[in-house]
């Protein structure tokens, strides 16, 4: 039986993976704290708070075997124990959450779940704990039927069904009463036909100890005790048969119907007032406590959080797929502006003197601004910050440090720095890839580093902040550095370049052979790192996101990465140009300036081309040969150059002709349109012109794997 349908029990299911992931997140971060102090009181809080949620949520969507472990960990916990052995169970509660991970994931695929058994038989060692259930503990005393109820219960008696009495023992940290009540009641529906229940269910509950039921079942009293064991909410089930007393006359029935039905319609509606004045008490009081709560426990569990709000109804989960239709809409009706304003211009040219042309600009004034308050408010909805992602990487770094004998601390700066969770997802790898770098190659052994006069303890600094319309992400640590000797004497050994190619490398170039596949300074390959692809990895994530990596690093100081991505990959300011009668875009952030140059003014070096401009020489390609491999048949004696920069490089772009500055919504080409990797997306312009977006990153990418000339931007 299930009080849903397939579609809500599938969303709620779905509603308890996305929890239960932030639940995990929350044992990873107290389980370190934990390590470090056996005695932090509030992260064995967060702990045992994660671990009896996921045991009521696991059971609710029944996943027994998960609530049974959590339920197992929530033992374990104590205080006392805790303080005695802090490390190991640091070392319980981190496996535990790898564990959950590794359980949801194959619950959430319908696949085979994993064999726990020596690790739940591991924690009951710990705690103390019989293998078996626990035996039920005594019952409190019977609880006192209505006379309704006792009728009821004697009618079934009298006609010689089978009644049993049944106290079950509800968890005294249940924390949501009213819950566990339904889902006690549900198993009980499965049992037989409940005559009597007390507390009745609907009931408005503060605390839930004990239920009393009177049940009529066929049912073997030990099939009715392991159907009665909800996981996570019932402790004990104690069973009693119920039967009519030898002495007591047979007419007890009639006497009982007769008192009930002498009270009338009197004792109905008074009874009926003060329950309805008490139950509106309770509820009243109930919606005070729970606000409470939830404003404690959100303070608890982040002080961020805490600020923003006070209970959980501030909170609304929506799917990432409704946010990006209404992204959609919002950018057919920037194609739709865009229409308008083109429209208006053409108007204006024909009729320059009409009194109606200042109304339409005031309307398309009007439009556009509100638009634009449209799209600013959804990118809103879409941004996260970026702690989201840091919160993950501590445990890395600790499962790295411990794996090879080191002593790393993680330092966190501009948590709170926005960008679009798409792309936070996209970073999320290549972020994993460089802190792991950093934990098993940056930082030294700690006799090393006490013998090169630093601290025996290493340090991984993540960093995040705004850079116009982009988000900078950094990587930094205090370790060895990369060496540019080695690199380069591996790049040789490798085959990559040759002993004369390698000498005319920049200290830039030379540190951005770490992101070539394959290539690797490391001594000895461990199964953490070491076969240089982790790197190539950060290298095409970054394209993909159509941003870029930086590199800098200084011997024996240590190394930094920082990754440039846009803010969003829905929309971009650009700047539009043609190159034969074809409309291409680059995103504005990219263009350093733009000039003019006579064909006299450019000049060949090697077999590619070469402008100078104020004493600095920097390579130029024209687009129709790069792109479109054709060369023109018009001989042009003056150029437009667009003059990009790509970290500390920069390239002339020969263009044809501009069109101007506009903001474009990025649509995705598949790659059986367009098969080259210079295009990174399209966009329709209010006309219905179709215009390319070059992709920068690889277009500089491009022209240096033809060693082209070039100069720091």
């Amino acid at each position: 039986m299930s009080f849903f349908s397939d579609e809500r029990a599938a969303e709620l299911r779905e509603l308890f993976f996305e929890g239960a992931q932030d639940l995990l997140q929350e044992m990873n971060e107290a389980g370190i704290l934990i390590e470090a102090d056996p005695c932090d009181s509030d992260a064995l809080a967060r702990v045992r708070r994660a671990m009896h949620t996921l045991k009521g949520d696991s059971a609710a969507c029944g996943f027994r075997q998960l609530s049974e472990l959590a339920h197992d960990l929530e033992d374990l916990l104590t205080p006392a124990f805790v303080a005695e052995r802090g490390e190991a169970v640091a070392e319980i509660i981190l496996a535990a959450a790898d564990t959950f991970h590794a359980m949801l994931g194959v619950v959430r695929g319908n696949l085979q779940p994993p064999d726990i058994t020596e690790f739940r038989a591991h924690i009951r060692t710990l705690a103390k704990l019989p293998a078996s259930s626990s035996a039920p503990q005594p019952s409190q005393a019977r609880a006192e039927w209505t006379p309704k109820e006792k009728a009821i219960v004697l009618e079934a008696l009298r006609n010689g069904e089978v009644v049993h009495e049944i106290v079950l023992s509800v968890d005294p940290s249940l924390q949501m009463p009213a819950a566990g009540l339904q889902m006690i009641c549900t198993a009980l529906d499965h049992c037989g036909t409940v005559l009597a229940q007390s507390p009745a269910s609907g009931v408005p509950l503060q605390t839930l100890a004990e239920v009393h039921v009177a049940l009529s079942s066929s049912y073997s009293p030990d099939w009715i005790r392991t159907r009665c064991a909800v996981p996570g909410i019932v402790t004990s089930v104690s069973l009693t048969p119920m039967g009519m007393a030898e002495s007591q006359p047979r007419d007890v029935l009639q006497m009982l119907l007769e008192a009930e039905a002498k009270a009338g319609s009197e004792l109905t509606s008074t009874a009926s007032d003060e329950r309805d004045e008490r139950d509106e008490r309770d509820e009243h009081d109930q919606r005070d406590e729970h606000s409470a709560l939830a404003g404690e426990e959100t303070s608890r569990t982040s002080a961020t959080a805490a600020g923003k709000t006070g209970s959980a109804e501030a909170w609304l989960r929506v799917e990432n797929w409704r946010i990006d239709t209404v992204m959609n809409l919002i950018g057919e009706l920037i194609i739709g502006k865009s229409m308008l304003i083109r429209t208006l211009q053409e108007f204006d040219r024909k009729f320059p003197k009409d009194p109606l042309r200042n109304r339409l600009g005031d309307a398309v004034s009007f439009q556009s601004r509100v638009l634009g308050e449209l799209q600013k408010s959804v990118m809103k909805i879409r941004m996260v910050p970026v702690e989201q992602l840091f919160r993950r990487l501590p445990r890395i770094v600790r499962d790295v440090a411990k794996a090879r004998q080191k002593e790393i601390a993680v330092e966190m700066a501009g948590q709170g720095t926005d960008l679009d969770k798409s792309v936070l997802d996209a970073l999320a790898e290549a972020m994993a890839h460089l802190v792991r770098n950093a934990a098993d190659h940056g930082i030294e052994a700690p006799h090393d580093r006490l013998t090169y006069g630093k601290s025996s303890r290493g340090t991984i600094r993540l960093n995040a902040f705004h850079q116009g319309n982009q988000v900078v992400i950094e990587v930094s640590d205090d370790g060895r550095g990369i060496s540019s000797e080695r690199l380069v004497q591996k790049a040789i050994q490798s085959g990559l370049m040759s002993e004369e190619e390698a000498r005319g490398l920049s200290r830039e170039e030379i540190l951005n052979l770490v992101f070539h596949p394959g290539l690797t300074t490391a001594e000895q390959v461990t199964e953490i790192s070491g076969r240089g692809v982790g790197m190539d990895v950060v290298k095409n994530v970054m394209n993909r996101l159509k941003g870029k990596v930086i590199v800098e690093s200084k011997p024996g100081h240590g190394t930094t990465f920082q990754l440039v991505a846009p803010l969003t990959l829905a929309s971009i300011q650009a700047l539009l140009f043609r190159v034969d009668d074809r409309h291409y875009a680059i995103p504005l952030d990219s263009v350093l300036e733009i000039t003019r140059a006579n064909d006299s003014e450019i000049h060949e070096i090697d077999g590619h081309e070469v402008l100078r401009i104020r004493d600095q020489a920097f390579s130029v390609v024209r687009l129709d040969q790069l792109i479109l491999d054709t060369k023109s048949t018009v001989k042009k004696m003056r150029h437009f150059v667009v003059t990009v920069a790509e970290g500390n490089r920069r390239v002339g772009l020969i263009v044809d002709g501009l069109i101007g500055e506009e903001e474009l919504v990025i649509k995705a080409i598949e790659d059986r349109l367009v098969s080259s990797d210079l295009i990174s997306g399209g966009s329709i312009l209010g006309d219905g012109t179709v215009v390319l977006i070059l992709n920068v990153p690889a277009l500089v990418s491009h022209l240096g794997r033809k060693r082209t000339v070039g100069v720091p931007a």
